[in-house]
């Protein structure tokens, strides 16, 4: 029967979670070899794969020349729902369906959003730093009350947010080409354009998917646009920022400060400018993984696997449908 290979090694505690679907299908879970890192190294992937025809995958990248190295391959299933990872043209090519898990993690990232504008506004590791000197800050705290939140992308992920942040007593506008239009009334959702988005809003939460139009769509123009006391909160994708442009705004004084899940290049450098910044919180690309998400998004790449090798098309997974008349996979 064919192997299915998990590559990121944090997902292997989940197993119970979705080894039955895979098993219920006849086909074979394999695990990677243990090592220091949750992602396989590019070299570890490689040999990983030989005799491997679907991944359960992370955020490793599948350039052109692997799916060419490893012709037996049928399915990549991420767990998350990005996948500019993920050469999905040489995947096309090669017919191999590429797979993400939607509808799995856009709590666990909202949450996040405002675990960092809390941890922000209460000045949360400031505080703990300083309590750690001897010293006792007590200065003021900022409200999330009252503040306007605006949204770059009002999918899953952006609802999720807005939902919680009208809890929260924010004001909350959106900007997103596609936008629900019911959800945005419902909700007290004000849709706007991406120049009104920039110039009113007092905290900005990326929510696009990276792709080359949006590469770098927070740029020196784009910081320049917006309130120096305003905040830019990215969960999303690093590229969407151009960092060297953001480290300038903030050193300028023309952006109050930055919460970043994630960043160009993951892990960063040691050296990397941001971390001079003082007004900057940062996390390691960890928003939508929490105990629950990870083994949701676990269960749904599973079972999109076995779904295509029984025959079925899960549609609504597959990012690359213009595979489906090549794709030959199944029992």
């Amino acid at each position: 029967m064919p192997n299915v290979l998990v590559t990121p090694r944090e997902v292997a505690p989940f197993a119970p979670r979705f080894q039955d679907a895979l098993e219920a299908a006849g086909l074979t879970l394999v695990f990677p070899l243990p090592g220091e890192a949750n992602l396989l190294t590019p070299t570890e992937l490689r040999a990983a794969l030989v005799g491997v025809e679907a991944t359960i995958a992370g955020s490793e990248a599948y350039p052109a020349e692997l799916f060419a190295e490893h012709p037996q391959l049928r399915v990549v299933a991420r767990v998350g729902v990005g996948f500019d990872a993920v050469d999905t043209v040489a995947a096309t090519a090669a017919g191999v369906a590429v797979c993400t898990a939607p509808g799995t993690n856009q709590e666990s990232v909202a949450e996040h959003v405002f675990a960092l504008m809390l941890g922000f506004t209460r000045h949360v590791v400031t505080r703990t730093n300083g309590i750690r000197a001897g010293a006792w800050p007590r200065h003021f705290s900022l409200p999330l009350r009252g503040q306007t939140l605006g949204l770059a992308g009002l999918g899953r992920i952006g609802k999720a947010v807005a939902t919680r942040a009208v809890a929260f007593g924010m004001n909350v506008i959106a900007f997103d080409p596609a936008a629900d239009a019911t959800f945005a009334g419902a909700n007290g959702v004000r849709l706007v354009s991406f120049a009104e988005l920039l110039a009113a809003s007092d905290f900005l939460s990326l929510h696009l998917p990276l792709t080359p139009t949006t590469r770098h769509v927070m740029d020196a123009v784009a910081f320049a646009a917006m309130k120096p006391t305003a905040v830019l909160v990215n969960t999303s994708r690093g590229g969407l920022v151009n960092e060297a442009a953001l480290v300038a705004a903030l050193k300028a004084g023309k952006l109050a400060g930055a919460l970043l899940d994630v960043l160009e290049e993951e892990p960063p450098p040691a050296d990397h400018p941001l971390f001079a910044c003082e007004n900057v919180i940062l996390t390691p690309h960890a928003a939508g993984v929490d105990v629950r998400s990870l083994g949701d998004m676990a269960r749904s790449a599973a079972e999109a696997i076995a779904s295509l090798w029984k025959g079925e098309w899960p549609a609504e997974k597959v990012v690359n449908p213009a595979v489906r008349p090549a794709f030959r996979w199944g029992r």
